[in-house]
C-alpha cells in the first residue's frame, strides 16, 4: 500500500480517549463493545460471519412491501436491489402519482455489510414518508476492488431510473443516501453521475461518509481505539478497495495510474453541479475532519449544504443505541432535510 504511515503512530495528533469524551447515551454501549478491530484481509470473511450472526432479524411489518429485485451489473453479474414501498396498511398509503425515492447504499468499511443491515431504517422510512427506498447489494473488496462496487451502485441507480413508472417512482425525484463507505460511494455516484450524465439526482444524505484513502488528517490520526472503525481498519477497507494505489497520486488527467475521485470523492477538485447534501457526523469519528471538509468544498462550490456534527458520538455510535436522544435527533436531522429535498410530507 503506498504512501501509508507506520500504523503504530499517530502523526503527532494525541489519541482520542473516547471514554472521557464519548456522550452520555452510548457510554454503556461502548464499554460493551469488544476489541475487534480488523487487522489483516484474512480476517475479512470472519468478520462478515460474525457481523451475520450478530444481525437482529427482520420482518417486514404492516404499512411496507419488501421485494427483491435482480439487476444485471456492467459486467452482467447479478446484483440485488431491495425495494421498499409504503402499503395502505399503516402507511401513507400509495400515491395515486408517482412519489420520490431514496436510493440507499449499506455501509461497512467496503469489506462488510449487507443490505439487510438496514432492513429496519429503510422500511421505517418508506411507511413514515410514504417513499419508495431503494437499497442496493453491491460487490464487496478485496475480492471486488474499485471500480466493481461503484459500479454496482450505477447499475442499481440506472435500473431504478429505467423502472420508476413501474415502482410508482419519480425520476426527478431521487435522492442517494448511504452511512459509513455508502456514504463515500453515495458521493461518488454523485459525481458519476453528474460526469456521465446519468439520472438526475435531487439531494444526497451522507452519513459520516467514508471519503478520502489518504488518512492524513488529525482526526484519522486521533482514531485508534481498536472498539470501534479506526485508523487501522479503515487503512485496511481502502486497501482492499484500491490495492497499492491507496493513498498514492491522483489518477493524471491524461490517464495515468492514481486514485480518480469517483473512488476516494475527498480527492475531487471539481463539485459544481452536484446535488445538494447534508453531511452527518459525530465528533469522535476518524471521518470528522474528511467530512467536514468535504461539505465545506460543497458549499464554496455553490452547492447548498447541510452539515451536522454531534456531540460525544464514534464512528455507528447511531446503531449502537437507537433509542438514545442524540440518535433520535440525529435521525430526525436527516429525515427533515431529506423530506424537504424531495417534496415528500412526514407521516
Amino acid at each position: 500500500m503506498a504512501a501509508v504511515d507506520d500504523l503504530s503512530t499517530s502523526g503527532g495528533v494525541t489519541p482520542l480517549d473516547l471514554d472521557r469524551r464519548v456522550h452520555p447515551d452510548f457510554a454503556a454501549a461502548l464499554a460493551a463493545r469488544p476489541a475487534r478491530s480488523i487487522r489483516r484481509l484474512d480476517q475479512v470473511s470472519r468478520a462478515r460471519e460474525v457481523m451475520e450472526a450478530a444481525r437482529t432479524p427482520w420482518s417486514s411489518p404492516d404499512g411496507v412491501e419488501v421485494v427483491d429485485h435482480h439487476v444485471p451489473a456492467a459486467d452482467g453479474h447479478e446484483i440485488l436491489v431491495r425495494v421498499y414501498r409504503p402499503t395502505g396498511a399503516g402507511g401513507r398509503g400509495r400515491r395515486p402519482e408517482p412519489g420520490p425515492a431514496l436510493y440507499w447504499i449499506h455501509g461497512g468499511g467496503l469489506i462488510v455489510g449487507s443490505v439487510a443491515m438496514d432492513d429496519a431504517r429503510s422500511g421505517l422510512l418508506a411507511t413514515a414518508f410514504g417513499i419508495t427506498v431503494a437499497s442496493v447489494e453491491y460487490r464487496l473488496a478485496p475480492e471486488h476492488p474499485y471500480p466493481t462496487p461503484l459500479e454496482d451502485c450505477d447499475a442499481g441507480l440506472l435500473w431504478l431510473a429505467d423502472h420508476a413508472a413501474d415502482l410508482g417512482v419519480d425520476p426527478d425525484r431521487v435522492a442517494v443516501g448511504g452511512a459509513s463507505a455508502g456514504g463515500g460511494l453515495a458521493a461518488g455516484l454523485a459525481l458519476l453521475a453528474r460526469d456521465r450524465g446519468g439520472p438526475p439526482i435531487r439531494f444526497q444524505l451522507l452519513r459520516y461518509p467514508m471519503l478520502d484513502d489518504r488518512n492524513r488528517t488529525p482526526s484519522s490520526h486521533a482514531q485508534l481505539d481498536p472498539r470501534v472503525w479506526n485508523r487501522e481498519a479503515n487503512q485496511l477497507g481502502w486497501s482492499a478497495y484500491l490495492g497499492d494505489r491507496a493513498g498514492g497520486p491522483d489518477a493524471g488527467p491524461g490517464g495515468e495510474t492514481g486514485v480518480e475521485p469517483y473512488a476516494a470523492p475527498g480527492r475531487a477538485s471539481d463539485h459544481a453541479g452536484l446535488p445538494p447534501a447534508i453531511v452527518t457526523v459525530g465528533d469522535l469519528d476518524l471521518f470528522l475532519d474528511e467530512d467536514v471538509d468535504y461539505a465545506r468544498a460543497l458549499g464554496r462550490a455553490g452547492v447548498p449544504t447541510e452539515l451536522h456534527v454531534y456531540p460525544g458520538a464514534y464512528h455507528g455510535a447511531v446503531n449502537d443505541n437507537p433509542d438514545a436522544a442524540l440518535t433520535h435527533r440525529w435521525f430526525r436531522d436527516e429525515a427533515t432535510a431529506l423530506a424537504r429535498a424531495l417534496g415528500a410530507a412526514e407521516a
